[in-house]
Formats: C-alpha cells, sequence, structure tokens
C-alpha cells in the first residue's frame, strides 16, 4: 500500500524511505492534525475519497509496517457493512511517498475544516462522536469525484469487483 503523506506528516514520521513510486488511484493519502494537543490521522483513498479520522496516534503507530493503517480501514469498512477488503488484503506493508495530486489533498483539507467544526461544536475532542464523524466524512458530497459521495464511490467499486 502506497501511503502518500504531507510533508507535516512524514516530518513526524521521521522516515527517510519514501518511495519514488507513480501516482495511483489506488493510493492512499494521510496527513497529521492536532486538536486539543492530540495528534489525529486523516486518510483518504484517491479514487473514491473514502476517509477515515483517528484520534490519538503516535509517531509509533505510524511507523509500523502496514498493521495500524490496514486496521483503521478494515474497521472503518466494516461500520460502513462493507467487506474488509475491498480495497485489497489489509496485511500488506506500507510504502510511504510524497503527495502528488493537488485534489485530494483540497478535499482533505474540507475534511479536516469539517473534524474541526465537529470537534468545536462538542466542546472537544474527547467529547466527540468520532464514529458519526467518520460516517458523516464518507457521505460528504465533493466534487473532486463528480459530487458523489465517497460511501456510494466505495460502493460501486464492490461491485466492479
Amino acid at each position: 500500500m502506497v501511503l502518500r503523506c504531507t510533508k507535516k506528516l512524514l516530518s513526524v514520521i521521521g522516515t527517510v524511505l519514501i518511495s519514488e513510486a507513480a501516482p495511483d488511484v489506488e493510493d492512499w493519502y494521510a496527513n497529521l492534525l492536532w486538536f486539543d494537543r492530540r495528534k489525529c490521522l486523516l486518510l483518504t483513498h484517491v479514487s473514491t475519497l473514502f476517509t477515515i479520522f483517528e484520534a490519538d496516534v503516535s509517531a509509533s503507530d505510524l511507523r509500523s509496517t502496514g498493521s495500524f493503517i490496514s486496521t483503521l480501514i478494515m474497521r472503518e469498512l466494516l461500520s460502513d457493512g462493507l467487506p474488509p477488503d475491498i480495497f485489497g488484503p489489509g496485511s500488506g506493508e506500507v510504502v510511504y511517498a510524497k503527495t502528488a495530486d493537488r485534489s485530494v489533498l483540497g478535499c482533505m483539507n474540507d475534511m479536516a475544516y469539517m473534524c474541526e467544526a465537529a470537534i468545536a461544536k462538542s466542546g472537544s475532542l474527547r467529547n466527540t462522536d468520532l464514529v458519526a464523524l467518520n460516517r458523516h466524512l464518507r457521505r460528504n458530497i465533493n466534487s473532486a469525484r463528480n459530487y458523489e459521495r465517497p460511501i456510494d464511490l466505495t460502493i460501486r467499486r464492490l461491485g466492479a469487483h
């Protein structure tokens, strides 16, 4: 799995093993967000914009060989009633790369703002219903993918496989 990380995230991970892999529709993008002085991770699949927000991540979680990221993806797919392998086998190693698609980064900025708004509305990260927040992120219409919801694109992907 190729994980295209923002510069901010790469500096926290501290990895020097950056792949020069060509951009692919199966890549995942990752950004580090800070809420209530806690590290949070925002993951987005390139072709579907299926997004996952995870609070309280550590640098060691992010440096893992894919188990942490794979577990997050499988957990969120299952929470939406989808097969855990819809994006491929979940036990592969993560290859880190730099971001390569501004439209995905723009979508992630919008989703980061939605996270910020939800956390502010609930009063703190601790009081935020993260299950509801993740469901909202995947059901929000996005112009980058023809005004379709990420969950619908993901379900359509299931029918294509």
